[in-house]
């Protein structure tokens, strides 16, 4: 009659040593009656803790993602085992138990100096998984959350909380994105900032100066303040740093390798394109054949604007209007819903080159003929005539009552807008201003004498002088402590505002830098060559071209997750839209899927769980092993092997 009691977690760890376990002492081995398929504990095993209490009182190792390694001979063979080899190591573990450290390491030395190197080798692999543990399930939340806190990778993160459901838990903290964000830049929550723009603006207008930390400015291609790009009317409202984490990542990642775009041709012959904007609803440009057409924020034609005789060289929107003007000195106010000219404002003698607004009732205007107008566009009238430039108005830029002006006289002016007098002339270039910037404190000016000088708008003193470029300055924009310039000789510079020091210099374009605007993230520009690039603004380096084989770019604009390009191709003018934007779906929190539904099992309304969501964003010719992952919540379950589909570069799993 064979002895054969319930397995207890000590007789299954001490099942695994055979015959030389036994100190060749007892009689010839016979057959059990009941064969034992018990191997040693893997990771992927669950051990009672009650039994692993009662040989080491230690808590019970943790799970890890994927089970190590067994011996080759996992599974003892206990069909030669005689009926008294089982009580016999029974009387071994009964000794064993009751021997203190000194006497069991004794034993234990005896054994394994009896072993050969193939039973060395088992007891290798057989301990090794034991030695392991977790410190996440000793220490307390707080030392756990700040280990995780020095971790800077998000794919990091994202694998670490698939290796428990107390990983998960500690991942899910927001403190812990939070902090990520801070890492990469991704310092406001995307539901701070919708709260601030609808506090603070209202409207479609932005002064990039008050938002310089703001993660989803827009600015136009051509001018500081522009309209706010991101669709927040279709956006789900973002609530957590971890969602605004991997919104801001997947767009990053799009921006560097993936993305989808369209191309319409605007025009059958090569018309220029003078203006370009970017709003929340729609996409405006003006082109030289003095018409303006207005598109859809995906490139779909709304309206075009007819009513100017000649080209039209300025525009500005707010919301739903817009202003214009032209060859033809009228400035004219447009309903952009209905495509209607609401006024006709008439004063200039030369034609308006440039436009601004400083609320949503006030237009100022500046024209060859060397003025500055003031207009309230609400009942069509002319509030304030600026006369002080000896020679055409050039550029101007708006921060509240304020108003500065660069000409071709040279010179550049600092006006209020409420007094209507010139409170201070900025002089020291030598040849004409074509390009000016305003943050409400410093004036950047780039001139045709390749110099850009940075003036006190409070005192009218000249701060610095930036000299590098060995052409004309035709492109500045300010954001904080940051200057980006583009000249006629093909380069961007970036500069510092606290050291007055250039921190990049870019071989951009092979000829004039048409276009450019920058971020807290990117520089986009723009050059006769046909090319639109992307560069990285800490770093320098070039991240990507958009567009590589057009005859010229006129223009460029972008916000986070759209790009416009308005180009020369085959002799048309073509406008392109790029989309970085992920699915929706993509940027919404999951819910945890119920541990009992399995990938076979249908949901009721006929779809199928996921037990793990995670997304590759990638773009045409990367390698399989994609640029990141990000995922939501999931629950303690294997991978989905559920197949990948692709929507516009995205690729991820299709519940």
């Amino acid at each position: 009659m064979s002895y054969n009691p319930p397995m207890s977690f000590s007789e299954r760890r001490g099942a695994v040593f055979n015959e030389e376990l036994s100190l060749n002492t007892h009689h010839g081995i016979k057959s059990l009656a009941q064969p034992r398929p018990r191997g040693p504990p893997t990771p992927s095993m669950s051990t009672p803790a009650a039994d692993f209490d009662q040989v080491t009182g230690s808590p019970p190792p943790p799970p890890t993602p994927a089970a190590s390694p067994g011996p080759s001979n996992s599974r003892p063979d206990w069909k030669s085992a005689d009926e008294t080899e089982e009580a016999y190591l029974a009387t071994i573990r009964q000794y064993f138990v009751k021997c203190n450290s000194a006497q069991r390491g004794r034993l234990l030395s005896d054994l394994l100096n009896l072993c050969t190197s193939q039973q060395l080798s088992f007891v290798h692999q057989f301990v090794s998984p034991l030695l392991k543990k977790d410190p996440f399930t000793t220490l307390p939340d707080e030392l756990c959350l700040r280990i995780l806190s020095f971790i800077d990778d998000p794919k990091v993160l994202v694998r670490a909380s698939q290796v428990s459901r107390r990983w998960r838990d500690l991942l899910s903290d927001d403190m812990t994105w939070k902090n990520l964000c801070v890492k990469h830049d991704y310092q406001r929550r995307m539901s701070e900032v919708q709260a601030m723009r609808a506090e603070l603006y209202g409207h479609a207008q932005r002064d990039d100066g008050a938002a310089a930390g703001d993660c989803s400015g827009a600015l136009t291609s051509n001018s500081l303040p522009t309209s706010f790009g991101s669709s927040t009317g279709a956006r789900p409202r973002l609530t957590s740093y971890k969602s605004h984490f991997k919104q801001r990542y997947l767009v990053d990642v799009a921006w560097r390798t993936g993305g989808r775009n369209i191309s319409k041709n605007l025009t059958q012959d090569g018309g220029v394109v003078t203006s370009l904007h970017l709003t929340s609803k729609y996409i405006i440009v003006a082109l030289d054949n003095a018409r303006i057409h207005v598109f859809d924020t995906e490139g779909n034609a709304l309206r075009t604007l007819q009513g100017h005789v000649m080209g039209v060289w300025a525009m500005v929107p707010w919301d739903d209007i817009l202003v214009s003007g032209g060859c033809d000195r009228e400035v004219r106010v447009w309903d952009l819903t209905t495509g209607n000219c609401l006024h006709t404002l008439r004063g200039h003698t030369s034609t308006v080159r440039c436009l601004k607004m400083s609320d949503a009732n006030t237009a100022i205007s500046g024209s060859r003929d060397t003025t500055l107008r003031v207009w309230d566009i609400r009942n069509g009238t002319l509030i304030k005539l600026l006369v002080g430039h000896q020679a055409s108005v050039r550029c101007l830029e708006i921060k509240g009552d304020i108003v500065v002006s660069g000409s071709y006289d040279t010179t550049a002016k600092v006006w209020s807008i409420s007094e209507g007098r010139c409170l201070h002339t900025l002089s020291g270039h030598y040849s004409q201003i074509y390009a000016i910037a305003f943050d409400g404190y410093r004036v950047a000016t780039g001139s045709l004498d390749t110099s850009v000088r940075i003036w006190n708008a409070q005192t009218g003193e000249c701060q610095a002088v930036l000299q590098g470029h060995t052409s004309l300055v035709g492109q500045l924009q300010m954001r904080g402590g940051t200057l980006v310039t583009g000249g006629s000789d093909g380069s961007v510079r970036v500069w510092s505002l606290e050291r007055f020091c250039p921190i990049h210099r870019l071989a951009a374009h092979d000829n004039s830098v048409t276009s450019l605007q920058f971020d807290d993230t990117r520089v986009v520009s723009g050059g006769s060559d046909g090319r639109v690039k992307v560069w990285d603004l800490k770093t320098g380096q070039l991240v990507r071209e958009l567009i590589t084989q057009g005859e010229a770019v006129w223009r460029v604009a972008f916000e986070d997750e759209k790009c416009v390009a308005m180009a020369l191709k085959n002799s048309r003018t073509v406008m392109e839209v790029w989309n970085f934007s992920p699915p929706e779906e993509m940027l919404n929190d999951r819910p945890v899927i119920p541990l009992k539904r399995t990938l076979d099992a249908p949901a009721p309304d006929g779809s199928r769980p996921l037990s793990a969501f995670a997304l590759d964003y990638r773009g045409a010719g990367s390698s399989s092993s994609g640029n990141g992952m990000l995922d939501v919540d999931m629950p303690d379950a294997g991978p989905s092997t559920a197949p990948l589909q692709q929507s516009g570069g995205m690729f991820f799993r299709d519940p």
